[in-house]
């Protein structure tokens, strides 16, 4: 096959010979980058397969439990498997965890009790982690029972502000949330080396505090993860980077096993924990996955570079820029107005494999406090492992784009995003 027949297939989707040129260009000048993404994944992937092979994975592990799922030798190897690919000393990884807040609010309210506070030294939470802690009131908040929240925002810069993380940790203060991700914001993510630091610091002043991080997005990104550098509890999605594009639900929450078990009571019921929840036939999709992830999510990370080269050179403001080390695989695009950001998602949507035809509109998205847009023509709903894009419609109008399952779909899809943008004269080439 030679070259001008892959640049037809583009025409044919609809890539102008002007926006494939551009795209070829900037591709060119990443093959270093891409070298360097493609050792973390080996290195990942190593990691994974040892961890598979230390606990004796077998076919019988790949087998359904139903009822109260009693002895599931599928899910109790695959937690072992995470405890150890991530460092930590015990999992919980369940189909019965409908998301990553759920995760995360699975962990909070199993770890803390009326009278303690919550603490977030990287300032603002992700939006639908809101409701969760009552800074925005719902219904069952942790707030409603009696914990009460404190935020330290991050400095200009995008570092910590120690003097008032210190000043915030009180007798009161039982947990610490560092969120990896940027959310809906255009701060830096947050390197594992970085959340390290933070931890240390932070035990310095309380050494009791539990220091959870939220990992959504992170996985595999780097060698190391969180609980490998003083972390007492990791929580993430598995429609997200651990679910490698295979897992259709989940959420996993990894770290001590103290933290864990109090969780997994909070998830099923006291007394129970661990022991009840039955697979429903998703371990071997779960086990597949995950042994995946390393190169999915290797993919999604070239995915996000070649994302922010494109846009960083046309003039737009991206977060991380087109040189940087990541940490996470979502990359923002501050475009500037609500037209471009419609656009740019019309154009992830229109690069699908499924329901590619669909226009995406901006709608009123529960736990989110502005209409959201979002792109996501996925074989799994609102999988942002695969190719997907998502924005807040209000100022600064950044939208934040993720995932693809393999480097060649992300890239289809950044060449879609800019395209429609070209189209609708918002961009010239």
């Amino acid at each position: 096959m030679n070259k001008s027949e892959t640049k037809n297939i583009y025409q044919e989707l609809g890539i102008c010979e002007k926006v494939y040129q551009y795209g070829q260009q900037v591709e060119q000048t990443l093959k270093e980058r891409f070298a360097s993404i493609d050792a973390i994944a080996e290195y990942n992937q190593l990691k994974v397969v040892h961890a598979m092979q230390k606990h004796k994975v077998s076919e019988a592990c790949m087998y359904a439990s139903s009822g109260y799922g009693y002895n599931d030798l599928g899910r109790d190897t695959l937690e072992e498997v995470y405890a150890t690919a991530f460092g930590a000393e015990a999992a919980l990884v369940r189909p019965q965890i409908a998301c990553g807040t759920h995760a995360l609010g699975v962990a909070l309210s199993g770890n803390l009790r009326p009278g303690d506070e919550l603490l977030s030294p990287v300032g603002k939470p992700y939006d639908t982690l809101e409701e969760v802690i009552g800074i925005r009131p719902s219904r069952g908040s942790l707030a409603e029972y009696g914990i009460t929240y404190r935020q330290v925002d991050l400095l200009e810069d995008g570092s910590f502000d120690y003097e008032n993380i210190k000043k915030a940790i009180n007798s009161r203060t039982k947990l610490v949330t560092i969120q990896r991700s940027k959310g809906y914001q255009t701060r830096p993510t947050l390197s594992v080396s970085q959340i390290g630091e933070l931890i240390a610091f932070v035990k310095s002043v309380k050494p009791d505090v539990i220091c959870m991080v939220d990992n959504c997005y992170g996985e595999f990104v780097e060698t190391i993860e969180p609980c490998q550098v003083g972390a007492d509890l990791m929580v993430g999605s598995l429609i997200k980077n651990p679910g490698g594009g295979l897992a259709p639900i989940g959420g996993y929450i990894a770290g001590r096993e103290e933290y864990v078990e109090n969780a997994a009571y909070r998830l099923t019921t006291p007394g129970l924990g661990k022991e009840v929840g039955a697979t429903l036939g998703v371990n071997q999709s779960f086990y597949q996955g995950f042994f995946l992830s390393p190169t999915v999510t290797a993919a999604a990370v070239k995915g996000a570079v070649f994302a922010a080269n494109i846009y960083e050179k046309l003039g737009y403001a991206v977060v991380p820029d087109g040189r940087e080390d990541r940490h996470d695989i979502i990359q923002a695009v501050t475009l500037g107005s609500a037209e471009a950001v419609i656009a740019f998602c019309q154009g992830i949507q229109a690069a699908a494999p499924v329901d590619s035809y669909v226009a995406p509109e901006p709608w009123a998205m529960p736990g989110y406090d502005s209409d959201v847009i979002m792109a996501a023509g996925a074989f799994v709903q609102g999988s942002s492992i695969e190719l997907s894009a998502d924005a807040p419609i209000k100022p600064p109008y950044a939208v934040y784009f993720q995932g693809g399952l393999t480097w060649q779909h992300a890239k289809l899809g950044i060449l879609m995003s800019l395209q429609k943008l070209v189209d609708a004269g918002i961009v010239n080439l």
